[in-house]
C-alpha cells in the first residue's frame, strides 16, 4: 500500500489537511486538477446524483489510499485570482 501512497504523492494526488471538511480528498483533487474545493464537491454531487452509490464506494477508498499532504511535505501553493478589470 505504500507504493500506491508514493504513485499519488509522485503524481500530486495528496489531501488537502487546510481546505478539508471531511477527509481532504476533495480538495486535494480540486488543487490536482485545478478547481477550487468548492467547485471540486459540486461536481462531486452532481455525479453522485448521476451515478448512484458508486462515490460512496470511491471516497472511502481514495480517503485510505491518498496521503496527506502534510505527511509528504507538499507545499501548498495559494493562489489570488485577480479581478478582471
Amino acid at each position: 500500500m505504500n507504493d500506491i501512497r508514493q504513485s499519488f504523492a509522485r503524481h500530486g494526488l495528496v489531501r488537502s489537511t487546510d481546505q478539508r471538511v471531511l477527509g481532504g480528498v476533495l480538495a486535494g483533487l480540486g488543487r490536482r486538477i485545478g478547481l477550487g474545493p468548492w467547485t471540486t464537491r459540486l461536481l462531486f454531487v452532481l455525479l453522485l446524483l448521476v451515478v448512484p452509490g458508486s462515490q460512496l464506494l470511491v471516497y472511502p477508498i481514495l480517503w485510505i489510499l491518498m496521503p496527506a499532504d502534510d505527511a509528504v511535505g507538499v507545499e501548498v501553493q495559494h493562489t489570488a485570482a485577480t479581478p478582471a478589470a
